[in-house]
């Protein structure tokens, strides 16, 4: 079985015991052209079955039913599905031989066990397998009756019909609403519990503020996001914008002559120093000498 058909299988069937209180083991009531369709495709009727409601099962056939395999003994195959209808539990359908010589047909037979006062209830919760496509159409009718029947080997559970998920709808808004009368006060208790815990969680850390209830600011869900600063594409400025900051940005600037750096004198050495005062004494004394011999 394919994954995904069965989980949905699996959902179904927590629907119809959580609605309409089915539970394991569930009651299979099986017709006569199902065992012998599982006989030929050589299918193990029990496990498919369990397989399919995704719990134990407890299959059953009416007295009609059996009565049509003996019917058919001597055709090939039919030994072996009367040996597998024996192992099902036989399910009383009033149905008895003296009174009919003839089995009932398999709508009129499992429509007298599932509904048999015609209110339009499964009472019992039978979960029906059958082959024939009119039995399947006649008990969609009535309100929680899971259907099941084999395709090309493969077993299938039906969705549930109409009139079974329009009760199931109506139940579970009618349960919304009891709990909301019952506890009306339930969102706000759970708020202020919240919020003390959170008190609680300052205190202990040792906060300099202690926020009350009154002041903190409740979380507020399903309001509009903002949206993300670096998603968000930055605005052009106008021309008059980009004037005012190149002005603010030629005032902050300082002045050329400040920004001039001062010019730093290189000291000598000492030794440099008195030489070249030598140097330059003799070369005035060698000019005064010379300046005297011109007179």
């Amino acid at each position: 079985m394919r994954g995904k058909r069965s989980k949905q299988y699996r959902k179904l069937m927590e629907q119809y015991c959580m609605t309409f209180g089915f539970r394991e083991a569930y009651q299979v009531l099986v017709d006569a052209e199902m065992v012998e369709d599982a006989c030929r495709f050589k299918m193990d009727l029990t496990a498919g079955l369990e397989r399919t409601v995704h719990g134990k099962v407890k299959p059953m056939i009416t007295q009609c039913e059996i009565r049509k395999l003996y019917e058919k003994k001597n055709e090939p195959g039919i030994r072996d599905a009367i040996e597998l209808a024996k192992n099902y539990e036989r399910r009383r359908c009033g149905h008895h031989p003296d009174q009919y010589p003839k089995p009932l047909s398999t709508l009129e037979c499992l429509s007298s066990v599932v509904d048999p006062k015609q209110s339009g209830q499964n009472k019992h919760r039978y979960v029906v397998a059958s082959q024939s496509q009119e039995v399947r159409r006649a008990l969609r009718g009535v309100r929680a009756v899971p259907l099941i029947y084999i395709k090309r080997s493969v077993m299938i559970l039906e969705p549930m019909a109409d009139d079974s998920a329009e009760v199931r709808m109506r139940e579970e808004k009618a349960k919304f609403r009891a709990e909301l009368k019952k506890n009306p006060n339930k969102k706000r208790k759970r708020e202020d519990n919240e919020e003390k815990e959170s008190e609680d969680d300052d205190v202990e850390e040792g906060g300099a503020k202690l926020e009350t209830a009154a002041d903190k600011k409740k979380k507020k869900y399903g309001g509009v996001k903002e949206p993300n600063p670096l998603s968000v594409k930055k605005s052009k400025k106008s021309p008059q914008q980009l004037e005012e900051e190149r002005r603010r940005k030629e005032k902050e600037q300082p002045k050329e002559g400040d920004d001039k750096p001062k010019k730093k004198r290189r000291r000598r050495a000492k030794g440099a120093t008195a030489g070249n005062e030598e140097g330059s004494a003799a070369e005035n004394g060698a000019g005064d000498a010379g300046s005297d011999g011109n007179e």
